[in-house]
C-alpha cells in the first residue's frame, strides 16, 4: 500500500489529502499537524475576533475525528515533523503531548507546513501575534476576561489592517504604529489614501516611522520617546517559512527560507511536493519568480498534486497572477498582477480612471480609482490596481481574467460587461482603460 505523509492540516494540507483521497481510495494518508487545529477558516480569524463571525465553529471545518470519519485519512495534531530523510524516505515526527519521536516511512511526501507570524523581542503578558485558531482563542479570551478597552496594533500588511477594522467594531478603542512611511504593500502607496482617510474620519490614532521600545506592564514606551498605554498589543510584522525541519534533507530552498517548485509542485527531490505559504512559484503572464502566500495558490496546489499522484501528468500548474483583496472599513483595495515592487523590471506604461461605478444618474454612485499597468512593446497588461466602496472586486477579477488570457490593454475595449444602470456604464470603466491606451 503507497503511504502518503502530509505536512500541516490547514488550507493546503488538508485539501491536498482531501484531494488525493477522492482520486485514490486506496492509499495510506496521514497527515501531521503541530499545531492544537486543522482546516480552520484562516482568513476569518480577524472578523471572529471583531465579532463579525459570531461562533468560533464557523471558522472550523473539521476535527480529525470527522475527517477519518469521512475520507478515511488520519490526521494528528500535536504531531510536528522536525527532520526529513530523503534518501530512506523517512520523517521524524515529534509528539507535543508525549513528548516521543517516531520514524515515519512515506512514498510520498507533501510538504504544506506554512508561515509563522514573526514576534517582536519583547516580554509581556499583554502582546499577541495572530496566526492560528490557538492564537485567536488566547486574544479573546483575554479581551473578554481583562475587559479590554484600548488595543495597539503593530503593523500595516493586510492581518494588521483587518484585525484593526475589527476591534474598532468591536467597541475597542485601537491604535496603529508602523515602522515606515510604506503601509499596504501590495498596492500602490498613493493608492493607500482611503486607508488614512479611514482612520481619520473614525478619530483612530496612527503612527508612521514608529517602533516600540519597551513594554513595561501595559505602558508602552516607543523608539520616538512617546510613552502611552493599552490593554492588549497585537502584531502583524511579517512571516517567516516554517522550513528548518527542511534543512536536513536535500530539499532546496531558496535564500529566504522558501521551497521553489515546477510546474508538478515537485520540489527539486523526487516524490517530495510543496505546496501553500511555504513555496516559490512563478506567475503566469510574466517571467517572475512569485511568492503568493494566498488561499487560492494552496486550493490549486492541492488539486494539482492530487492529480500528478494519481497519474494524470498532463494537468500543470500555469502560475500566479496574486490577485488580492482587503476590506478596511468602508472600503475595499485590491490588485492583481506584479507587485509595484517588481514594475522595475518592465518598460511600462500606466493609465488610470477614477469615475462612477455605475450610470451617473442612478443614485448611490460611488467612484472606483482604476489603475492598469501594461507593457510598452507588448501592450499586455501586467498590473492592475483598484480602490473604492463598492464593486471594486468585479474590475480586478475581470482583469485578471483579462491577464490570464493574454490581452493587451487595447483590446480591455472589448471587453463586454453586463450592463444596466445600477451595475455600470455602457462602456464599463474597463472599457474606458481601453480607449485610453488606443488614444495614446
Amino acid at each position: 500500500m503507497t503511504e502518503i505523509v502530509v505536512v500541516g492540516a490547514v488550507a493546503g494540507g488538508a485539501t491536498v489529502a482531501s484531494q488525493i483521497r477522492r482520486l485514490d481510495k486506496e492509499s495510506n494518508i496521514t497527515v501531521f499537524e503541530k499545531d492544537r487545529d486543522m482546516s480552520f477558516a484562516n482568513c476569518g480569524l480577524p472578523y471572529y475576533l471583531g465579532n463579525v463571525v459570531d461562533s468560533r465553529d464557523k471558522l472550523l471545518a473539521t476535527t480529525p475525528e470527522t475527517f477519518y470519519e469521512k475520507k478515511n485519512i488520519t490526521v494528528k495534531t500535536h504531531h510536528e515533523v522536525t527532520a526529513i530523510d530523503d534518501v530512506n524516505q523517512t520523517v521524524t515526527v515529534y509528539n507535543h503531548l508525549t513528548s516521543e519521536s517516531t520514524t515515519v516511512p512515506y512514498d510520498k511526501l507533501i510538504l504544506s507546513p506554512g508561515c509563522s507570524a514573526n514576534k517582536l523581542p519583547l516580554d509581556s503578558e499583554i502582546v499577541f501575534t495572530l496566526r492560528n485558531m490557538e492564537d485567536t482563542d488566547a486574544i479573546d479570551d483575554f479581551i473578554i476576561t481583562n475587559n479590554v478597552q484600548s488595543a495597539l496594533v503593530v503593523g500595516a500588511g493586510y492581518i494588521s489592517l483587518e484585525v484593526l477594522d475589527n476591534l474598532h467594531y468591536r467597541g475597542i478603542d485601537t491604535t496603529l504604529i508602523h515602522r515606515s512611511t510604506q503601509i499596504n504593500k501590495l498596492m500602490d502607496q498613493d493608492m493607500n489614501q482611503p486607508i488614512f482617510d479611514e482612520l481619520n474620519s473614525k478619530n483612530i490614532t496612527y503612527h508612521l516611522n514608529e517602533e516600540i521600545s519597551n513594554v513595561e506592564g501595559n505602558k508602552v514606551t516607543f523608539k520616538s520617546g512617546k510613552e502611552a498605554s493599552y490593554d492588549i498589543i497585537i502584531t502583524g510584522v511579517g512571516i517567516t517559512p516554517n522550513s528548518d525541519f527542511v534543512k536536513s534533507s536535500n530539499v532546496q530552498l531558496d535564500n529566504k527560507g522558501y521551497i521553489p517548485v515546477n510546474d508538478k509542485f515537485e520540489t527539486n527531490v523526487d516524490n517530495i511536493y510543496a505546496l501553500g505559504d511555504i513555496i516559490t512559484s512563478h506567475y503566469r503572464h510574466v517571467n517572475l519568480r512569485a511568492h503568493v502566500p494566498l488561499a487560492w495558490g494552496a486550493h490549486r496546489g492541492a488539486g494539482i498534486i492530487a492529480e500528478q499522484i494519481a497519474g494524470n501528468s498532463d494537468i500543470r500548474f500555469k502560475g500566479y497572477l496574486g490577485a488580492n483583496i482587503v476590506k478596511f472599513f468602508d472600503y475595499t483595495l485590491a490588485s492583481s498582477g506584479i507587485n509595484p515592487q517588481e514594475l522595475s523590471n518592465f518598460d511600462y506604461e500606466m493609465l488610470e480612471i477614477n469615475a462612477g461605478k455605475h450610470a451617473n444618474y442612478y443614485p448611490g454612485n460611488s467612484k472606483i480609482h482604476l489603475r492598469v499597468y501594461f507593457d510598452k512593446q507588448t501592450r499586455k497588461i501586467i498590473r492592475a490596481a483598484a480602490t473604492g466602496v463598492a464593486d471594486v472586486d468585479k474590475r480586478i477579477d475581470i482583469l485578471t481574467m483579462a491577464m490570464m488570457n493574454g490581452l493587451t490593454v487595447d483590446e480591455l475595449t472589448e471587453v463586454e460587461t453586463a450592463y444596466a444602470p445600477p451595475y455600470s456604464h455602457p462602456k464599463d470603466l474597463i472599457n474606458l482603460i481601453g480607449y485610453s491606451a488606443r488614444e495614446k
